[in-house]
């Protein structure tokens, strides 16, 4: 047995809506099952970024079983970004992100060393966009 990797990560969010807005604004990420997270059928909206999955639940309702204090504002979230910084730090301007620390270098989780820059989402997630080219 061994562990092929994260499948997703689950963040609680104030506003669920707004969570949805910005993401897809900002990082194209993709809500999937959305009829069926409106509908009630699914107990959270899952976003798709990439390879990558965020199963995004509301604080006043997070679904079961969730953390131990599910809180908005408590993660710290890293994207690998295709392309080098300078373009992503111009994508952030132009969505009207500010970025809070960067481009500094980091080490990606394949070994590679690349450069992060840092921001925040609506509920002050801390995010980064990682990129191993120049």
């Amino acid at each position: 047995m061994a562990v092929r990797g994260l499948d997703h990560v689950a963040i609680t969010v104030a506003d669920v809506e707004a969570t949805l807005a910005f993401y897809a604004r900002v990082l194209g990420a993709e809500l999937r099952y959305g009829d069926l997270w409106r509908e009630g059928k699914l107990p959270v909206a899952i976003l798709q970024l990439g390879g990558s999955r965020l199963s995004v639940h509301a604080a006043a309702a997070p679904a079961s079983p969730h953390a131990t204090t599910p809180l908005p504002g408590s993660q710290d979230l890293c994207f690998r970004w295709d392309g080098p910084l300078v373009e992503a730090e111009r994508h952030l301007a132009a969505e009207g992100v500010d970025v809070t620390l960067g481009p500094v270098p980091r080490p990606a989780a394949d070994g590679e060393l690349g450069a992060s820059l840092y921001f925040r989402d609506p509920d002050g997630n801390l995010l980064e966009l990682l990129s191993t080219e120049e």
